[in-house]
């Protein structure tokens, strides 16, 4: 009997003691006297006049999240805000952009050189064939770039600076350079195999600048417009004169676009970068001054006749081309222009037939693939904290970015005519193999970043494969 009384003493020291929890945790309702009420009546009672009930906070329904209000316009526009801030985006923009310019380059170099080859006495393939062998050492290239660590590429930037210097000062070289379309820029290598090196230096100029300003940004003298220039600047002006000594301004140009975006990632200020743009202005001014060529060039801007002595011809027939297309082109192979009206169809104005034989829709898809190819890349440069990765993808963004406008605004009569290629769209090995390389900088780049490089380790069939076993929990044995 004591045994089964201090029983029933625990258990009504443990109801007291809940009780006073409950009451402490909700407290009774009480009257107007103060006084409580009834259990049966409190939850009947209701609030005073004047008086708000807190709002209730209402359970979402099963199946996840509400959909956004807008309906379905609203809903794809925060999926496609969703995919395109994932971190693959660049890297997959990047890969398809640079993948599909060059096979699209190729389908046209194939369409626009046939005619070309046929009057050189060539088989019609000739030129494709060519461009494809530089295309398939070219995606050799872009592999090995995209799979190099970040440290060899700064390791390759000063033997590659070297090894473009002496390239180029060999072209002035008599008896070893060579000239072609009135340009001594180069290097023949026996065979129809030519080697144009001011190309690399294009590559070389943006790993040599990106490794010496990040260098210098580490030590914290870029502040300094000695350290900023020296010996940023010298060094790309020895480039340009070696450069003009063959006489392709073009070139320079875009050398000169890479110097200037470079300067312009390492934070120059407004009047040094003003001083270099209007010493770089004031000596192209005075090139093209000096050159008749040049100044026929830029008289033929807008042109719509071909002039005295057919000085506009090509730019004029550039426009012919496009202006014949219409929508969607006159059809693949049934180009008009190419057949000897259009000068260099398959180089600088390839993309005057490609706006005739694929229209309005594919000059609009080509110029599509280079914007998102360029977003990539100033993704890429904007969201690393490399320094060395944020100047070498902006220098290769300018540069292909650069070319591209320029030579697109040839063809379309908005800008003189430079004889830059469209990269990795026009004929040409030398252009194409360099300009492959740096597609595959930027795609290392774009795999480097911690997000996209966990992402991508997520997607190998293995880590996947753990990663699910990991999250499954082992059931009780009698559980189905």
């Amino acid at each position: 009997m004591p045994a089964e009384e201090s029983s029933a003493a625990r258990r009504g020291d443990r109801s007291r003691a809940s009780s006073a929890i409950s009451r402490a945790l909700h407290p009774p309702f009480l009257a107007a006297g103060g006084a409580p009420l009834p259990a049966g009546l409190a939850l009947r009672v209701r609030p005073a006049a004047g008086s708000r009930r807190p709002p209730v906070a209402r359970s979402r329904t099963f199946g996840g999240p509400r959909s956004p209000r807008g309906g379905g316009a609203r809903r794809l526009y925060e999926q496609a805000r969703r995919a395109w801030d994932r971190p693959l985006t660049a890297y997959y923009l990047i890969l398809g952009a640079g993948l599909l310019i060059t096979v699209l380059g190729l389908v046209m170099v194939y369409s626009a050189s046939m005619i070309k080859a046929l009057e050189l006495d060539k088989p019609g393939t000739y030129f494709f064939r060519k461009q494809f062998l530089a295309a398939v050492i070219g995606a050799g290239l872009m592999a090995a770039a995209a799979r190099m660590p970040v440290k060899l590429h700064r390791a390759l930037s000063y033997p590659l600076l070297m090894g473009a210097v002496f390239l180029m000062v060999l072209v002035q070289v008599p008896g070893i350079g060579m000239s072609v379309n009135g340009n001594r820029n180069w290097l023949y290598l026996g065979g129809p195999f030519q080697l144009q090196p001011s190309e690399f230096g294009k590559l070389a100029l943006v790993l040599w600048g990106a490794d010496l300003l990040a260098r210098k940004q580490d030590k914290r003298l870029l502040t300094q417009w000695k350290h900023m220039l020296v010996p940023l600047v010298p060094v790309a002006f020895m480039l340009l004169g070696l450069i003009m000594l063959g006489g392709d301004m073009g070139t320079a140009i875009i050398l000169t676009a890479i110097l200037f975006g470079l300067l312009w990632l390492a934070g120059a200020p407004t009047r040094l970068f003003a001083g270099v743009l209007a010493s770089a202005g004031l000596i192209a001014f005075l090139l093209i001054k000096t050159s008749p060529n040049r100044m026929s060039r830029l008289d033929c801007m807008g042109a719509s006749e071909p002039g005295p002595g057919g000085s506009c011809w090509q730019a004029v027939h550039g426009i012919y081309a496009l202006a014949s297309g219409g929508w969607f082109g006159s059809g693949l192979g049934a180009s008009v222009e190419k057949w000897g009206q259009l000068p260099e169809p398959h180089t600088d104005f390839i993309f005057a037939i490609t706006g005739e034989e694929l229209g309005l829709a594919g000059t609009l898809s080509v110029l599509a693939l280079f914007a998102a190819l360029g977003y990539a890349g100033i993704r890429v440069a904007g969201r690393t904290e490399d320094p060395f990765v944020r100047y070498a993808a902006g220098g290769v963004t300018t540069w292909i970015t650069a070319q591209a406008v320029i030579n697109i605004g040839a063809v379309l009569g908005l800008l003189p005519i430079a004889g830059v290629p469209l990269p990795l769209f026009s004929y040409g090995g030398s252009a194409l193999l360099p300009t492959m390389f740096a597609v595959g900088l930027l795609i290392a780049f774009a795999r480097a970043d911690p997000a996209a490089k966990a992402a991508l380790a997520m997607r190998r069939p293995g880590v996947r494969w753990k990663t699910m076993r990991r999250r499954v929990k082992k059931r009780p044995s009698g559980e189905r």
